[in-house]
């Protein structure tokens, strides 16, 4: 699963045992080399996806890491693409990968927790990969609610979300596995580290984005696969905060 440059047994084992914020500034160096950086071909699907969608001035990728979905915003926006994270360490690398001057709109870091984004209705585009498993499911109507507080009217904050894997499957029993050794974790060990992958269902998702003022509606990713049955593999979410933005952009 990880490339020889990326982190040590023991260093996966620090991260682990510290807070989420620490973890994050511990394994940022090397955060690209391991298989939590979201795959190139399911960024490259999701532009492609979006651009349908635009056209788009500022967009802001929550929870940005290392800045994967930044670069997705640098192909969709016209004028600036802003990441936001609460991680210095992964601020740090992000900065390094899309240093100043470079082509593309302009790009701005924001150290900050999504849960109390410091925004004003400034964006047509949010999106964000990867980052729902380190919120709890009490925390995500809010976290939703900070988003669609820094979107313009008629701004869209979108994001993939795979089918779950079949019940019973070995993808099933490793997600089950990861899971339940986590809350083990978390219930012998302080700072907890947040981390599930089964906590982020399709219904309960759409119910909190619609509850947090989102109009809501689902794509199909295709060109990331179908399952047995004919259903796509992965969907992009498309949550819609209503009114007309009168100062252009979306």
């Amino acid at each position: 699963m990880f490339t020889k440059q990326g982190p040590t047994v023991r260093e996966l084992a620090v991260q682990a045992l510290s807070s989420i914020e620490r973890g994050y500034d511990l394994l940022a160096p090397k955060f690209d080399e391991t298989p939590y950086r979201t795959p190139d071909r399911v960024l490259d699907a999701v532009t492609r996806a979006v651009r349908e969608l635009g056209p788009f001035d500022a967009g802001l990728d929550v929870c940005c890491g290392t800045g994967a979905g930044v670069g997705v915003l640098r192909q969709l926006c016209r004028e600036r693409a802003v990441g936001v994270d609460f991680s210095a360490g992964m601020l740090a690398e992000a900065r390094g990968a899309f240093p100043p001057g470079s082509e593309g709109p302009a790009v701005h870091w924001v150290r900050a927790d999504a849960r109390s984004l410091p925004f004003a209705p400034a964006f047509d585009l949010a999106l964000s990969f990867g980052a729902f498993g380190h919120f709890l499911p009490a925390e995500r109507f809010g976290l939703f609610a900070e988003v669609y507080g820094s979107l313009r009217p008629g701004g869209q904050f979108v994001f993939p979300l795979g089918a779950p894997p079949p019940v019973g499957s070995r993808a099933y029993w490793s997600l089950f596995g990861f899971d339940a050794a986590m809350r083990v974790r978390n219930a012998l060990w302080r700072p907890r580290f947040v981390m599930y992958y089964r906590t982020f269902r399709l219904g309960d998702v759409l119910e909190d984005l619609t509850q947090a003022g989102f109009v809501v509606r689902l794509l199909p990713l295709t060109e990331l696969g179908l399952r047995p049955d004919g259903s796509p593999r992965a969907r992009l979410v498309v949550a819609t905060r209503e009114g007309q933005d009168v100062s252009g952009g979306s």
